[in-house]
């Protein structure tokens, strides 16, 4: 039987090709990478796979073992595709003068990224849990980088860059994460606290979270991803 690993062999189905010319055109890696990430945009990440892909490229899965080895080799694709959104947003704007300022603009881009893309957002913590750093796409490899020359330029030691580094990384993926966590129990119930599913809390063993749940439940926005950051980076630096 066929496998994400194993190409599948046999008959072709209709209106699928064996080669590398799909539905638009020659494959390439990045068309591949924007098919999955379109597919995993609107249906989730649940709906991925080589045979999918290539079914949304009009050819056969096999035809894209050229451009991702396995379904591991897509997930790890789609973060590279956020990676070089963040990249391209980055370039768009003006480059801030200050290192810190420049912190906040990276981590804000960084924010709009994973939001446009929530279904996508959660490998940015899960691949990187898997993937060895040597190993990941360039583009992540050089956002890091970025960060870290960032740090140096605050004019911490390299112990003190290192920790910063982890605190900043930390603090925008858990924010990110915190916005996109799934809140909301029944989206056809107009009532709030129904709407939420508060009901099914224990209120005598959850009073806080109960009551803290509706503000929870609201996107924290880059108000406060930026007051965060501020507060870690005022720890490292003594506010400078």
């Amino acid at each position: 039987m066929p496998t994400e690993k194993d190409p599948p062999q046999g008959r072709r189905a209709p209106g699928r090709r064996a080669g590398d010319h799909g539905r638009y055109g020659r494959l390439s890696r990045e068309r591949v990478l924007a098919t999955a990430l379109e597919l995993v945009d609107r249906e989730g990440l649940s709906a991925l796979s080589m045979r999918r892909t290539g079914a949304e490229l009009g050819v056969e899965a096999m035809a894209l073992y050229r451009y991702a080895a396995g379904k591991d080799a897509l997930l790890d694709g789609l973060v590279e595709a956020l990676y070089t959104e963040l990249e391209e947003r980055l370039a768009a704007s003006a480059e801030a003068p200050g290192w810190r300022d420049e912190l906040h603009r990276t981590a804000l881009a960084t924010y709009r990224v994973a939001l446009a893309h929530p279904q996508v957002a959660p490998l940015l913590a899960t691949r990187m849990l898997a993937v060895p750093l040597a190993r990941r796409p360039l583009p992540v490899l050089r956002a890091q980088e970025r960060v870290l020359a960032l740090l140096g330029r605050a004019g911490l030691d390299e112990d003190a860059t290192v920790m910063a580094f982890r605190a900043v990384s930390g603090w925008v993926l858990g924010y990110v994460l915190g916005d996109l966590r799934a809140m909301v129990d029944n989206p056809d119930e107009p009532e709030p606290a129904f709407r939420l599913g508060l009901h099914r809390m224990p209120a005598g063993e959850l009073p806080r979270l109960r009551a803290a749940a509706p503000t929870l439940a609201r996107h924290g926005g880059p108000e406060g991803l930026a007051a965060g950051l501020d507060a870690l980076l005022d720890r490292f630096t003594g506010g400078a």
